[in-house]
């Protein structure tokens, strides 16, 4: 039996997020697993490099899975092009590659990268995926608060209460707004782990520092207090994506 990861996109907006759910069937993570499990007429299990919450996109997402299949990578294109076929339209399947039996989607992971897009003017053609922010909005102020998350490293404030993780610690490397066109901004952020909701979190609470409703020392504060309900509001899930996942280098067998 061979281990292989599975490169994935995926549109959350209609879905319950990634992590197989008691009750309901409408998860990223079931519908691939039946999907792939149907084609390769064995039961197989994925395993995700971490959970979104729903209605939160994937550009690049890895999950790993076992299988018997003998010829997933000499016939690669063509594995792809079947898996594909058979996801739903917002699921797509973008590489197969086989790792060693023992690599880990979600444990040998070395860091995580979402974007997270906000626009300051009514935009049809992205409102599905960008957060619409009306009023005026101090970037550069925000972007001197989030720097200041890289002197953290527990987020318990902007966690979802009551999660099964034995820590709230996670080293964030990087958090900045950028402007990528006319009333178009996006949120980089990087860290070896996020917390539930933590992203959206974190970009709530910007928002009311950019908005002038608390400085950056009262940002601290929040950070600070190790207490969700110091914090601000989430912001949408629409908005936010997960880009990039980081893995040593050498883990690959192929």
């Amino acid at each position: 039996m061979a281990r292989y990861f599975l490169k994935l996109s995926y549109n959350g907006t209609d879905f319950n997020g990634w992590q197989v759910q008691d009750n309901t069937p409408n998860t990223v993570q079931q519908t691939v697993q039946e999907k792939i499990s149907l084609l390769l007429k064995e039961n197989i299990e994925l395993v995700g490099c971490g959970r979104t919450d729903a209605g939160v996109h994937a550009k690049n997402y890895v999950a790993h899975f076992d299988s018997n299949a003998p010829n997933l990578i000499s016939n690669k294109a063509h594995w792809i092009y079947k898996f594909s076929t058979i996801m739903p339209p917002e699921i797509s399947i973008q590489d197969i590659i086989q790792v060693d039996e023992k690599t880990h989607a979600r444990f040998d992971a070395l860091s995580r990268t979402y974007y997270y897009f906000l626009h300051q003017q009514k935009n049809p053609f992205i409102d599905r995926f960008s957060y619409y922010v009306y009023g005026d909005i101090d970037f550069e102020l925000m972007n001197k608060a989030a720097h200041v998350l890289m002197d953290y490293k527990d987020f318990t404030s902007f966690s979802k209460l009551n999660t099964q993780t034995h820590t709230n610690n996670c080293k964030i490397t990087k958090a900045i707004w950028q402007k990528v066109s006319d009333g178009e901004w996006r949120f980089t952020i990087k860290s070896d782990r996020f917390l539930r909701g933590m992203v959206r979190a974190i970009v709530g609470t910007l928002l009311q520092v950019g908005k002038n409703k608390i400085t950056i020392e009262e940002f601290k504060k929040i950070i600070e207090a190790k207490d969700r309900s110091k914090a601000g509001n989430n912001a949408p899930a629409n908005a936010l994506f997960l880009v990039a996942i980081e893995y040593p280098k050498d883990q690959h067998s192929e």
